[in-house]
């Protein structure tokens, strides 16, 4: 597990995340892209814990995802199936286990203040922090796609499922756009990743 592993994570963080599976009986599974999530966590009936963690994301998202989904396993060991999935107790947890990862052996220097600051109030899924999604999307291979916030006002975008959309303006945080399909508005992450098909 050890060799598989550097391939995926920075080498600094290969031993302690080891341990945290070990020590946690993880059943890791590496899995091919999935557009909807990075990584997730079940347990299955027999007791095991599965954690499946997308191959295709850089090694920095990879650590923070596999980290992620460690915490839901120990919180809901620790605090009971109860808890909210990413309630405080979730929080306190990822805050704990990523802390010694949080050092400029891991992360490269421009990202580890923004890991730091993320981590003072860890969200449900770091594309919901925009700042952060943006730093960690410059370690990703080039790729033909615009983040929302890069399109003028107007402009026609599809995303991973096909669907047409013509962006509007900003609404605090996120931006409204119009679905060409069936005419509601929806809002979008300004970091959501998409295909420019006519510049507005």
């Amino acid at each position: 597990m050890n060799t598989v592993l550097k391939q995926f994570i920075p080498e600094f963080a290969v031993e302690p995340c080891m341990e945290l599976i070990q020590n946690n009986r993880v059943n890791l599974k590496i899995v091919p892209r999935r557009n909807t999530k990075h990584g997730d966590y079940r347990r299955m009936a027999d007791g095991r814990h599965q954690i499946t963690v997308n191959a295709t994301l850089n090694k920095y998202r990879f650590l923070i995802t596999l980290v992620h989904e460690i915490a839901h396993l120990v919180a809901f060991e620790k605090y009971g199936r109860r808890i909210k999935p990413h309630g405080m107790e979730w929080k306190y947890t990822f805050q704990g286990l990523m802390l010694p990862f949080i050092r400029p052996e891991v992360f490269p220097p421009n990202l580890l203040p923004v890991i730091a600051h993320h981590f003072k109030n860890p969200r449900a899924s770091s594309d919901t922090d925009a700042e952060l999604a943006i730093r960690l999307k410059k370690y990703d291979p080039e790729n033909d796609k615009s983040y929302v916030f890069e399109l003028p006002v107007g402009s026609v975008f599809r995303i991973y499922n096909g669907k047409l959309f013509q962006k509007g303006n900003r609404r605090v945080k996120r931006y409204e756009c119009l679905s060409l399909v069936d005419g509601k508005t929806y809002l979008f992450q300004p970091n959501a990743e998409v295909e420019l098909i006519k510049e507005g």
